[in-house]
């Protein structure tokens, strides 16, 4: 008597014996499908020591995320020698989270890694929230190894090219600046930007220049600025730490005190000569007044001396004044 797997299908019922076929051919068929679509880039993440299985990239799919753009991004951090998953934080769930919140996984994983390179304490998690808040955290990173220099005021934030301040002595100096800035990665989130920078440092310049006795001294010692705005501390609260601050030009400008003092002086000679104007004015009424007054008064001995002739003739026929009186002796 034979036994055997042969056998054992001979003696089966053929309906089975379908079954079992489709389902192997069904089987291989998604195994196919499987190695088609996933296949290259685990042989990929295998090869690189990416650590990354083929049910994480099965799931990535269903969860609609780039298993392509994760392997990437994990190969790039193997590859940068930083150590361990557990010693970096960069992990395929991690990833696929930053993915799904928006982020841009990629730039995050080369920040990270340009960050290891220049020394850089930057974990993945400040990284990741960082590139969240909407930074550019490769930039950031990039802007600490090597600082940008930002023009006060800025040709692209703003119609005017120079700084406008005005000394004591009232004196225009017109200035341009040169900031140089590094990124301060711990304060990058919820740090002020650019603009508050720009600000700030203009505001400090016409300060120091409106401080100063004369546009002269302002002019001789141009430094004098740079390390009075540096004193006042115009980084804090910011995404940013000045280096340093250099006054690029200087030109003297318009003399505004003479030209207030003319304004004024005009101003006072006009306000003089209505003043004058005013007297003049009330002396012509007075003027006025006084001939109307004479000529009342003129009207009044008029009519006073009219009344003489008639209280003489009253006089005469009531017999109160005699002829004898008047007649010559």
């Amino acid at each position: 008597m034979e036994y055997g797997f042969p056998v054992l299908l001979a003696a089966m019922d053929p309906v089975y014996l379908i079954v079992i076929g489709v389902a192997v051919a069904v089987f291989a068929a998604l195994l196919a499908l499987i190695a088609f679509m996933y296949g290259g880039i685990w042989f990929q993440a295998y090869m690189s020591s990416a650590n990354v299985s083929l049910w994480s990239l099965i799931g990535m799919s269903l969860r609609r995320v780039s298993s392509r753009m994760i392997v990437q991004a994990k190969i790039t951090a193997v590859q940068a020698r930083m150590g361990t998953e557990r010693q970096t934080g960069i992990t395929t769930q991690r990833l696929e989270a930053h993915y799904l919140a928006g982020g841009n996984v990629p730039n995050v994983v080369r920040a990270i890694v340009a960050a290891h390179r220049a020394d850089i304490d930057l974990d993945f998690d400040r990284a990741a929230a960082i590139d969240l808040a909407g930074r550019d955290v490769l930039e950031a990173v990039r802007t600490s190894v090597h600082p940008k220099v930002i023009d006060c005021p800025d040709p692209q934030r703003s119609n005017k090219p120079t700084l406008s301040a005005i000394a004591k002595n009232g004196v225009e100096l017109k200035v341009r600046a040169r900031v140089t800035v590094r990124t301060n990665l711990e304060q990058l989130i919820g740090g002020a930007t650019e603009d508050t920078i720009i600000a700030r440092v203009g505001e400090g310049i016409i300060t120091s220049i409106g401080s100063a006795v004369a546009h002269l001294e302002v002019m001789e010692n141009p430094e004098k600025i740079s390390r009075a705005v540096l004193d006042r501390g115009l980084d804090a609260q910011t995404a940013f730490e000045i280096v340093s601050i250099d006054i690029a030009d200087i030109d003297v400008g318009q003399n505004i005190g003479a030209r207030l003092q003319a304004d004024q002086a005009e101003a006072d000679t006009r306000v003089a000569r209505a003043k004058a104007e005013e007297r003049r004015a009330l002396a012509a009424a007075r003027e006025q007044e006084m001939t109307a007054q004479v000529a009342k008064n003129r009207s009044i001995l008029v009519l006073a001396e009219a009344e003489v002739p008639r209280a003489m003739a009253e006089a005469f026929r009531k017999g109160n004044m005699e002829g004898s009186a008047f007649r010559p002796k």
